[in-house]
């Protein structure tokens, strides 16, 4: 009984292959393989009686050479005869060329019709009619026909996939007109790609965008490049006529004071070999109502003091960058702040210390534009400075003489206040570095006034200020300036004038003035040398000392008669360089950044920016 079960079954299976291999043929046919003669053959099988039929199917093609063939033996299972072989096979074969499809026909139909054709019959399957689909409870889906003729047969009550036992009974039918199995890894693929489709398109749209940007920048460049070089053109022709006019008065004597001083006077060589850090023309920025600046090194950037045009003008401090060209940005200050006296950026921080007759020290951010500090003042403030060895120190000088000092821990008020030999206001204010001759907790400052200059030791036991020598002889003082690099101090004097002069000379015509240099060594201050100039007559004029662009330290200072800058070398007072200005400038500030000496003139509304390259 068993044996005869196991017959059917066999018979069964032969039957099933038998109508794949027909379906396959049929398929081919429906794909539009041209077909060749082909030959039909009966054999048997075993002990059943089940006729197999021999296909021969020749496929041309031409782009290939390639000749595949399937093999088919009508008593194995499907999945184990189909296979790819170079030649003839013994028994019932079946053999093709291919030159596109480069695999056996059951892999082909398995990868491209899964879903759409009949299991048994290979047939498209429909969703009306006897071959509508339909399933088994095992979940394989096949024609209806097709399932019936193959439950009915004798034997074979198993699904012809998994061999479950099933009757017709079981069939279901499925109401859907074709079915696709979805592949969840390719979606997430997709997906995934056209995520990265995105992303690329918006990278390559901000790339774009940026190049636009570049290509503008550039362009303004070389513009401006072009408009400098007529400028350093220019310019070099003003130096040479002002050269040769310093060179005319260069044998004149001046009387200061009673005593008489020779000017003496060399003229660079402008025509010839370039000095390699002689001073250019970078460019100029129109700043209406400047009266002082100072230059932000962590920035890079201007920052001007001014008030805007009309009655009652607002006091605002502007920003303004060294090679920028986005404008300028403005910082509103309090009303009662008032006019500002000095601007003082921090060295090491984005802060800018702003000293105003409204009796106020503020502390201002470059970042935010906000006040980080306002401290309340007893009188006027009139000139401040930060601590060159300590950043949380602030010191200002007040109008009634006093100095204050200031610790930014401490946002209440002053730590130290210490009052002055005069009343006379306090117009300049520097910071040095700890002498080594001295405590580590002594800080000391340099002040000077209309009398003179003035040593401040802030932390030590002497309290007490001190005058330098012969400081208040050389008439009124109006500027000094500091170098803590090579300990050079050059004060500049005008002559006293009397009462008969006032009435001759308009205070706002140059004068006679003198230039004094004082060396330092520890705390102690000694007068080197002096030479004659001409300066404001009213106004207090402003001087530095470029380091670091010459072989020696220079002092810069203008010449009110010939409105030309002058550096002179230190410590012989010696003219080696001039910039021809076109009026004398409000303000003057020199700094270093990085291999660069940026240079700032204010001449009235207008900001110049002169750089030489540091040795």
């Amino acid at each position: 009984m068993e044996s005869e079960e196991g017959e059917e079954e066999e018979g069964a299976e032969n039957y099933y292959d038998v109508a794949r291999i027909s379906g396959e043929v049929s398929f081919l046919r429906a794909l539009g393989v041209n077909m060749g003669n082909g030959r039909v053959a009966e054999s048997t099988t075993g002990n059943n009686n089940v006729r197999h039929q021999e296909v021969v199917v020749n496929v041309d093609s031409q782009s290939s050479g390639v000749h595949d063939s399937v093999a088919v033996e009508g008593d194995c299972e499907f999945g184990e005869r189909s296979g790819v072989t170079s030649g003839k096979q013994d028994g019932c074969a079946s053999t093709f060329q291919n030159g596109d499809v480069r695999n056996d026909v059951g892999r082909v139909s398995q990868d491209e019709i899964d879903g759409l054709v009949c299991p048994i019959c290979l047939e498209a399957w429909s969703s009306i009619g006897e071959h509508r689909i339909s399933c088994l409870p095992c979940g394989h889906i096949y024609g209806l026909s097709c399932i019936k003729k193959w439950l009915r047969r004798e034997g074979s009550r198993k699904c012809p996939q998994c061999k479950k036992r099933c009757g017709i009974k079981d069939i279901r039918q499925l109401y859907a007109s074709q079915i696709v199995a979805v592949d969840g890894e390719l979606q997430k693929n997709v997906q995934s790609l056209q995520a990265k489709c995105t992303s690329l398109e918006r990278k390559c749209a901000d790339w774009s965008k940026r190049e636009a940007e570049w290509k503008k920048r550039e362009a303004d460049l070389r513009n401006q490049l072009k408009s400098e070089k007529e400028m350093n053109r220019e310019l070099q022709h003003r130096l040479v006529a002002g050269a040769v006019s310093t060179l005319n008065a260069s044998s004149t004597h001046c009387s200061y004071r009673g005593e008489s001083c020779i000017r003496p006077v060399t003229i660079p060589n402008f025509l010839g070999e370039r000095h390699q850090s002689e001073f250019l023309v970078e460019r100029d920025f129109h700043v209406e109502g400047a009266r002082l600046f100072d230059i932000d090194v962590s920035s890079q950037i201007f920052v001007v003091a001014r008030r805007l045009p009309g009655c009652g003008g607002t006091h605002v401090l502007t920003k303004v960058g060294f090679f920028s060209n986005h404008g300028m940005e403005d910082i509103p200050l309090p009303p009662n702040l008032k006019a500002v006296k000095d601007v003082q950026a921090s060295p090491q921080a984005k802060l800018v210390l702003l000293a105003s007759l409204g009796k106020k020290l503020s502390v201002l951010s470059t970042e935010s534009n906000n006040a980080v500090l306002t401290y309340d003042l007893p009188a006027a403030s009139w000139s401040c400075a930060w601590d060159v060895c300590n950043s949380e120190y602030l010191y200002t000088g007040l109008q009634n003489g006093t100095v204050l000092q200031f610790d930014m821990r401490h946002s209440a008020t002053f730590v130290e206040c210490m009052p002055g030999l005069s009343s006379n206001p306090i117009h300049t204010l520097h910071s040095f570095s700890t002498s080594p001759t001295m405590s580590s907790n002594i800080r000391s400052i340099l002040t000077a006034s209309s009398v003179g200059l003035c040593q401040w030791n802030f932390g030590g036991n002497q309290q007490r200020p001190y005058f330098i020598a012969e400081s208040g002889i050389g008439g009124v003082c109006i500027s000094v300036s500091c170098s803590n690099l090579s300990n050079h101090i050059v004060a500049s004097y005008r002559a006293k004038i009397e009462g008969s002069e006032s009435t001759i000379t308009p205070p706002t015509m140059p004068v006679r003035g003198i230039h004094v240099l004082y060396g330092k060594t520890g705390g102690t201050y000694h007068k080197l040398k002096q030479t004659c100039s001409t300066v404001n007559g009213i106004r207090l004029p402003k001087s530095a000392i470029v380091d670091g662009v010459y072989e020696n330290p220079v002092f810069a200072s203008v010449d009110e008669r010939t409105c030309q800058l002058m550096f002179k070398a230190l410590p012989s007072l010696t003219a080696t360089d001039s910039l021809g200005l076109q009026c004398p400038p409000l303000d003057i500030k020199f700094k270093g950044v990085s291999s660069l000496g940026i240079l700032g003139c204010l001449c009235n509304d207008t900001m110049k920016l002169f750089t030489a390259k540091l040795l």
